[in-house]
């Protein structure tokens, strides 16, 4: 489960930017293509804050559609699943967005 990693990697990330000061909020991006879990990473998010200042913040996660573009047909389209074929038959598609995995803002007190 790698969004335990991601989860301890983003309370890292705030604590090293706020100073210790108490986080209410942290808001991540995170792309429909880019293969974190996002149930599974509040849930780890919950775990890897306890004992620190951000222990109780909610985890706001914004989760942008996936967009790819088939290079043989030349056609742009939306994808929210890994199966990136095209609909003309092509597995020549380039992942245009949806890979995100961004933190976004903290609120603190």
């Amino acid at each position: 489960m790698h969004e335990l990693s991601i989860a301890e990697s983003v309370v890292e990330t705030v604590l090293d930017r706020t100073g210790g000061r108490h986080v209410t909020v942290v808001r991540l991006r995170v792309g429909k293509l880019s293969g974190v879990v996002t149930d599974s990473l509040q849930f780890c998010f919950e775990l890897a804050t306890a004992g620190t200042p951000l222990e109780g913040a909610e985890l706001w996660i914004e989760e942008p559609a996936g967009r790819v573009h088939c290079r043989s047909c030349d056609r742009e389209y939306a994808r929210d699943d890994m199966i990136l074929l095209c609909e003309c038959g092509s597995a020549d598609v380039e992942v245009v967005s949806g890979r995100e995995l961004q933190l976004t803002s903290v609120e603190v007190v």
